[in-house]
This record gives C-alpha cells, sequence and structure tokens, in this order.
C-alpha cells in the first residue's frame, strides 16, 4: 500500500475516532479505556466478555457504540430456562392463504444483529451458551436444516456478574477463548461519578448521533488486517503468551508456582490483531510493542487459570500477567 494511501486511512481512522468519542461522551461518562478496547474489538473483528458489578452502564455503554455506528442491536437476558431457539430462532407453521397448504417458515433469533449484547451469559445453562458460542465462532446459524449467515458486521459482547455466583454456570475455558478481549468495568473516579449523577439526573437526555454505518465499518476491519507487523514485534507477542505456559521452558519460575494452564496460539494471533486495531486508532500504521503490552491483560486474563493455591493467596490472572509483563522485556 502506498504512503499515500496509509495517510488517507489513519487521517480517516483519527477523524472517526475523535467523533465517536465526542458522541460516545455524550451519555457515557468516563470509561475510556474500555470504550477504546470495545472499538478495538469491534475493528479487529472479534467478540469481548465484559465484567462488571450491576449499574455501570454496561448496557447504555453497547447501546451507544451501535447507534454511534449505525448498527443493528439487539439484547438478550440469559437466564436459566433459555432455550437456544430462543436466541438463533424457531419454525413456525403458517397456512399459504392460495392454496391452504401449511408451511413451514423460519422465524430469525435476536443473534440476527450486528451487535449482540448476552447479558449475564453465565446465567443460562451450557447447552444454550454453546449455541450462542459456536454462532460466534462460524457466523452462521444452522436451524430446519438450513444455514443462515449472520450479516456482517456481528459483534457479540457478552457480559458477566462477579458478585453473584449462586446458579450460575461458569463458562469453561475453550469457549472463554472464543472471545478476543475480556473487559473488566469498574467503579468511576469520584470526579467522572460526579458529573455522571448531575448530567443523568438532568431535564434533557442527550443521544447520540451515528458517525458511519456497516459498509464502512467492514472497510475498516479490511484495513487492520492489512497492517504491517514486523518480526520483532510478532516474536515478543509469541515469547509473551508462552511464557503463560507452565510447561514451556522459557516460563518464569513464578508461572510454574502460579499458574495451572496458559494461554494457547490463538492469544498469539488476539494480540497481533488486536494490536494492529490499536495502533490504527493511535495513527499508526505499524503494530508497536506498546500495543501488544497495552492489550496483554484483555487478552490473557481469561486464558491463563491460576493454580488452587495461587487462588487461596489472592493471586489473579491480573497480578501474573503484571509480573510477566516486567519480566519479559522487548
Amino acid at each position: 500500500m502506498s504512503k499515500s494511501n496509509e495517510s488517507e486511512i489513519l487521517s480517516h481512522i483519527q477523524n472517526a475516532r475523535d467523533r465517536i468519542k465526542g458522541e460516545i461522551e455524550k451519555v457515557v461518562i468516563g470509561q475510556e479505556t474500555i470504550i477504546e478496547q470495545l472499538i478495538v474489538g469491534l475493528m479487529a473483528r472479534g467478540h469481548a466478555l465484559l465484567t462488571g458489578v450491576p449499574g455501570l452502564g454496561k448496557t447504555l455503554l453497547v447501546k451507544s457504540i451501535a447507534r454511534t455506528f449505525s448498527l443493528s442491536f439487539k439484547r438478550i437476558q440469559f437466564t436459566p430456562d433459555l432455550m437456544p431457539a430462543d436466541i438463533l430462532g424457531t419454525e413456525v407453521v403458517e397456512e399459504d392463504k392460495a392454496t391452504g397448504k401449511r408451511l413451514f417458515r423460519f422465524v430469525h433469533g435476536p443473534v440476527f444483529a450486528n451487535i449482540v449484547l448476552a447479558d449475564e451469559i453465565n446465567r443460562t445453562p451450557p447447552k444454550t451458551q454453546a449455541a450462542l458460542l459456536e454462532a460466534m465462532e462460524e457466523r452462521q446459524v444452522t436451524a430446519a436444516g438450513q444455514t443462515f449467515t449472520l450479516e456482517p458486521p456481528f459483534f457479540v459482547l457478552a457480559t458477566q456478574n462477579p458478585i453473584e455466583l449462586e446458579g450460575t454456570y461458569p463458562l469453561p475455558e475453550a469457549q472463554l477463548d472464543r472471545f478476543l478481549l475480556n473487559l473488566v468495568m469498574d467503579y468511576l473516579p469520584e470526579s467522572d461519578e460526579i458529573r455522571m449523577v448531575t448530567e443523568t439526573t438532568a431535564v434533557q437526555e442527550q443521544q447520540p448521533d451515528k458517525v458511519f454505518g456497516p459498509g464502512e465499518i467492514l472497510e475498516i476491519q479490511n484495513w487492520v488486517r492489512q497492517v504491517p507487523a514486523s518480526r520483532h514485534v510478532v516474536r515478543y507477542a509469541v515469547r509473551l503468551v508462552a511464557a503463560t505456559r507452565p510447561s514451556n521452558q522459557v516460563a518464569p519460575p513464578f508461572i510454574k508456582d502460579q499458574v495451572k494452564w496458559g494461554a494457547g496460539s490463538r492469544a498469539s494471533q488476539a494480540l497481533i490483531l488486536a494490536g494492529k486495531a490499536r495502533a490504527l486508532l493511535h495513527g499508526r500504521y505499524t503494530v508497536a510493542v506498546e500495543d501488544v503490552r497495552a492489550l496483554a491483560e484483555a487478552v490473557l486474563r481469561h486464558r491463563i487459570i491460576p493454580t488452587f493455591h495461587a487462588e487461596a493467596e489472592g493471586i489473579t490472572a491480573d497480578f501474573v500477567i503484571h509480573q510477566l509483563l516486567n519480566t519479559i522485556q522487548d
């Protein structure tokens, strides 16, 4: 790609980023890092898992992003009695008025949207979880002997509540690996919370305006794939992921003590792909080590399983990743 084309792409994305940020900030106060990482996930054609206590504005944030990008949005509230057909769709019987014959027609479920919010995904049984995760992986739905393609862009954001564990079905590690990013949404700082309370209790509520449509998002997703990553950066990402595996000879001693199972090769791919999207957002047409390091927690925290003894001592996956970033240098 020529330098002029690179410059045009970077300029376009920079303008889009500023406009998107401005529109989302009309209704969502703070959470800049989460917003950026959600946009990175969408640009990288991945899915995201969002963990946070109730009342932090997770649904509002996702709705605002969908509106800003002019995308169709569906929210699915996951419950213990939710069935796969409630997500994917079901066949209904209709009578042809002309012939009097009865015909089957497939009615699309809520998964047929550009952005799907799977609210509290760990509250539904594994069979229903698997139905959504299959659609995420294959980007299509098979029902009634037919295959229906999910219209791109297709982005699933699943939420988990970290404080209510009774009656939940935790996602297996193999299914967690389907998510490009795992984002943790925390409480707002005092200054942001004061501003949020002031603005949301005022008379007039603002709504974000549309910035651009699905076609432009697909174009940006294609640009992300074209961003070059040097061998040095790819090697660093691979070394960082390999160091999470206790059986690997490059793993530091604390990994062997604190980690039961490390990240697979999909994590290396996720670091580079998400790094490409982040580089574009920050005005660069090449991936840097700083992009990999900035995304390490979001990419790795759901792919690392601490040992029982580490968990008993309060050692989390995030703590392990912090140690790794201080140990594995570029």
